[in-house]
């Protein structure tokens, strides 16, 4: 396998600074940089970069900005779907966002992770490639349709968040969440399901006349 084959799979040791990764997290990053120095109102603008740093993504995807990526390519994000202020992702790995998702600010979604003991996980010279590296792996991240993640979330690396739930601002996501769930605190953990009795039509104390 390739390391960009090994960083795809997840859960396989590659090299981040082999077959021109490096190169494609400065093109990312610029991207995003581009983005983030658009206007709202220059909607060609932003998708003409848009098509470029996230292709795999439906139709009516809004990504306010700032936004940072790793690589972007690695993320599909599906129709309807919209992300608020500073969101993050660090997609060495797999991110597939699914249909209306919403996505609060300061969302973190991270699938590179390091190993634990420092001895793996620092810096050293690659005598191969002639450069300094490290070794990691990835995990991918799977967010289903019609969930809301809401401010200031970390979603971490091989966490499934299943449909329609909602996931409590400031909240680490470390484990899957089942769907129709709220799920809340640090780590994540399901508060009760969504019910029936959570549609606004029951709880009419909230439309003022």
């Amino acid at each position: 396998m390739t390391e960009h084959e090994k960083m795809l799979a997840g859960y396989l040791i590659y090299d981040p600074f082999s077959e021109g990764m490096a190169e494609e997290r400065t093109k990312a990053h610029r991207l995003c940089k581009l983005y983030n120095d658009t206007f709202d109102t220059e909607t060609a603008k932003r998708e003409e970069i848009l098509s470029e740093l996230m292709p795999n993504r439906g139709e009516g995807v809004y990504l306010q900005g700032p936004i940072y990526f790793d690589f972007g390519t690695n993320v599909s994000m599906g129709d309807g779907s919209y992300a608020n202020f500073n969101f993050t992702v660090l997609d060495e790995g797999r991110v597939n966002i699914g249909k209306s998702v919403f996505i609060g600010p300061n969302v973190v979604m991270a699938t590179a992770i390091h190993p634990l003991c420092y001895e793996d996980r620092n810096a050293f010279f690659n005598t191969e490639t002639g450069v300094v590296t490290n070794l990691e792996y990835t995990a991918p991240i799977t967010v289903e349709d019609n969930c809301w993640i809401a401010a200031s979330v970390t979603v971490c690396g091989g966490v499934t968040i299943g449909e329609g739930s909602v996931i409590g601002a400031g909240s680490v996501v470390t484990k899957d969440i089942p769907p129709h769930s709220l799920a809340v605190g640090n780590p994540c953990r399901v508060l009760r399901p969504i019910t029936e009795a959570d549609r606004l039509s029951n709880h009419p104390e909230l439309f003022k006349k």
